[in-house]
């Protein structure tokens, strides 16, 4: 893998290596639930844990990157107030789902082109209860092109429009290649038996396949508990260059990322079925940019972290990482390779589904809770590490 590294970075010029040296969050929350849990409280919270982590102050923090969704302009500001008026710039990072995916591509930028040696990637969120809504009534809905599109080949019913979007490209998965609902709800029951470990997760209570099927439905083909809560929560990771790790003798927690793509949507986006209008091609085209980039394939990859919001895009998403041909991800289901004893496992902390969903952080709980990926031998024997992928329309693979 060392070997790997070296040839990328050969080949990318002047580029650096970065790492991960840092992590921390907070549990996360059913809207309302915690007091005294505003976002600047939570952010606090997380950027502790993750300096603390790697044994460094905060004045160490050259820049920083803070997603956020739901909250007015230059709340990255205000939640680092609470670790000091250090001065460094901040970038507030809005990106829906994957808002704390582009926050880390951007830290991950400033450090790779030699613009900082250690930068701060943050991400909360304080949502409201209950479904997903657009909160600007007097201007262009940003997904007004993906609800036509759905409009004209589904039609439009009373539900909450994510959950129609994702359902339906289950029912075009399963028209095409025969997978069924019990498929859907079998990813239902692997996250939330996961998340029974994860004492960070939002509910961390094992449910019966019987359980999920019979939970209130949402949108045929999906139940109450193959939906993704809204949270409160926040998770934070600090990244450095190589010669940061070496100068502050970090390299047994170090933690490289060897690649990171991001893209969004093509025609094809708009020109093709349900499992397209939702992402399927921006999956597949970020996973394999990443694969050919990084010297490594799906075959290679122990642990995936994807964006489970609905059982449905977990499905689709096997297949769009390669981590089964297209049309078997009921059979790689069926057959348990998405999880322990299987091929791959296949979201550890219980998803989204079970872990919870505040949007500027959700990327952070896969680095904040991977410690699996931390090699014994740190910078100096990376071979020694597992290999993961997270994916929110972005992948990144640690090793």
């Amino acid at each position: 893998m060392a070997a790997i590294a070296a040839q990328n970075a050969k080949a990318a010029g002047s580029l650096s290596r970065v790492f991960v040296v840092g992590v921390g969050m907070t549990k996360f929350e059913k809207p309302g639930r915690r007091e005294n849990f505003d976002y600047p409280d939570m952010a606090k919270e997380a950027v502790t844990k993750a300096l603390a982590d790697c044994r460094l102050p905060y004045s160490a923090v050259e820049q920083a990157a803070v997603g956020y969704v739901y909250g007015d302009s230059t709340c990255g500001q205000r939640a680092l107030y609470q670790m000091g008026l250090s001065g460094v710039p901040v970038y507030n990072v809005n990106n829906n789902c994957a808002t704390g995916s582009t926050a880390l591509f951007l830290a991950r930028n400033l450090v790779q082109g030699g613009l900082a040696n250690c930068v701060l990637a943050l991400g909360f969120e304080k949502m409201q209860r209950g479904s997903l809504s657009s909160v600007f009534e007097d201007r262009t809905n940003p997904l007004d092109r993906h609800v036509m599109r759905m409009a004209d080949m589904c039609g439009i019913v009373g539900a909450p429009m994510a959950a129609q979007l994702f359902g339906n490209a289950a029912k075009d998965h399963m028209k095409r290649y025969g997978t069924t609902p019990q498929h859907l709800a079998k990813i239902a029951f692997k996250n939330h038996k996961h998340s029974v470990n994860n004492p960070y997760s939002q509910f961390q209570t094992e449910y019966s396949l019987e359980d999920i099927e019979k939970s209130a439905a949402v949108f045929d083909p999906l139940s109450k508990l193959q939906c993704c809560p809204t949270s409160d929560g926040s998770a934070a990771a600090v990244l450095a260059s190589e010669d940061f790790v070496r100068q502050h003798n970090l390299q047994e927690q170090a933690v490289e990322i060897v690649g990171m793509e991001m893209n969004t949507d093509t025609p094809t986006t708009f020109e093709g079925d349900m499992m397209k209008l939702v992402g399927y091609d921006m999956t597949k085209t970020a996973a394999q940019r990443l694969y050919e980039k990084s010297g490594l394939g799906p075959e290679d990859v122990q642990v995936v972290e994807l964006h489970d919001c609905f059982s449905a895009n977990e499905l689709i998403t096997y297949e769009a990482l390669g981590l089964c041909k297209e049309g078997e991800a009921g059979q790689f289901i069926d057959a348990g390779d998405n999880t322990y004893g299987g091929r791959v496992v296949v979201n550890p902390s219980g998803g989204l589904i079970s872990k919870g969903h505040p949007l500027g952080a959700t990327v952070y709980t896969s680095v904040s809770q991977s410690g699996a990926y931390r090699p014994p031998g740190g910078v100096e024997e990376m071979q020694g590490g597992g290999r993961g992928v997270r994916l929110e329309w972005e992948a990144y693979i640690t090793v």
